[in-house]
């Protein structure tokens, strides 16, 4: 069995005033409103941390492996869904100290498995988030309880970032999905201006694309950025649901008028009440994600597009993966880079047949792309 690790004594009080500067916490930027919305960000990536081959395996013998870091998110929740209730309940609630440190439930859930602890958190989700949002507004003591007791489960359920897959090792932290998505999020207005001009590969797909649908037909654009390519879609008559998981371009176009819904297509809902889609258009979006996690990605667009629905994606071409700075983005974004032939075989097996790659040459130093197009099987 996993050896005890020493019970945490700091004071987390801290974090009701101040960022926290393990994990970048910032309490003045949270709302009550937000958080049923992290409660259930939270869950999703959990639900696939558990599902990882090795949840069970420490990365040293005294911090905690990620289902253990699961467990623990959980039970966070479970806490202060009770103490929220409490305050429903009570004019001056008092609210017993809880040792976050004690292992019984999580050796318990280890040896039971990830199963176990998945069907644990998932029972009663929804009717605690609502319990949060709503529970301030019954609150009849201070009105600054509420509040703390909301930042102080936002931190904890940011204790672990759901792009982050794993517990905090005590190594140098590697970069991750999230950190591509912060630096665009903090130069997303230049991003979107540097982007302004279409480039003539991508108008060429672009209004073939719009030629084969015909006007009316419904558009899933994963990754909109600054708006550039969904403008054009619609001056050709398509209806283009705007996506991207970047809160910064999202907040971009919603303040030009546009719906815009902060969307991960990993692991968020794809589908609407409408029903399929005509077509995907992904144009230099998916070359963020992992090689690992294309495949699903691509057969989860499939599955929210009508038979011979159109799909059309750009990634850049080459080998392997890295971290680059370059453009009108300061901070270091990952990218995966792809030959034709293994993409090619990616994109028939998720879904999707008449695979037409094509490959466009970069200009001076700029690195070359690969164009797909495909009809939903």
């Amino acid at each position: 069995m996993p050896q005890p690790i020493a019970p945490d004594t700091k004071d987390w009080t801290r974090v009701l005033e101040q960022p926290c500067a393990e994990c970048g916490f910032d309490p003045s930027a949270q709302t009550l409103a937000d958080l049923p919305g992290l409660i259930h960000d939270t869950a999703m990536a959990f639900s696939q941390v558990v599902r990882r081959p090795d949840v069970r395996e420490r990365p040293a013998p005294k911090v905690w492996s990620p289902l253990e870091y699961a467990c623990h998110v959980r039970d966070v929740h479970r806490l202060f869904a009770e103490r929220v209730e409490l305050m429903l309940r009570e004019d001056e609630p008092t609210f017993a100290n809880w040792d976050q440190g004690r292992d019984g439930d999580r050796v318990e859930v280890l040896r039971a498995g990830p199963a176990r602890g998945r069907r644990r958190s998932d029972r009663g989700r929804r009717s605690r988030r609502r319990a949060l949002l709503h529970g301030h507004r019954r609150h009849r003591g201070s009105p600054r309880v509420p509040l703390q007791r909301q930042r102080l489960h936002g931190r904890d359920a940011r204790a672990l970032p759901p792009a982050r897959r794993g517990p905090p090792r005590p190594r140098r932290r590697r970069m991750s999905t999230s950190d591509t998505v912060r630096a665009y999020d903090l130069d997303a207005a230049a991003y979107a201006a540097n982007g302004a001009s279409m480039p003539d590969s991508v108008r060429r797909d672009l209004e073939a694309f719009a030629e084969r649908l015909g006007a009316g037909a419904r558009v899933l654009e994963i990754g909109s950025g600054g708006g550039r390519d969904a403008r054009l879609l619609e001056e050709h008559g398509l209806r283009v649901r705007r996506t991207d998981i970047t809160p910064g371009f999202v907040a971009l176009l919603r303040a030009e008028g546009h719906d815009a819904d902060l969307l991960d297509p990993l692991t968020d809902d794809l589908s609407t009440p409408e029903g399929p889609y005509a077509a995907v258009w992904a144009n230099a979006s998916l070359l963020h994600v992992a090689r690992a996690d294309l495949p699903v990605v691509l057969a989860r667009l499939a599955a929210v597009v009508r038979p011979d629905g159109l799909l059309r994606i750009s990634v850049k071409a080459g080998d392997g993966e890295g971290w680059s700075t370059h453009g009108s983005i300061g901070n270091p974004r990952h990218f995966t880079y792809w030959r034709a032939d293994p993409l090619r075989n990616v994109v028939a097996g998720a879904g999707w047949r008449d695979v037409e790659i094509t490959h466009e040459p970069g200009t001076k130093n700029a690195e070359s792309w690969l164009e797909v197009s495909a009809v939903r099987a």
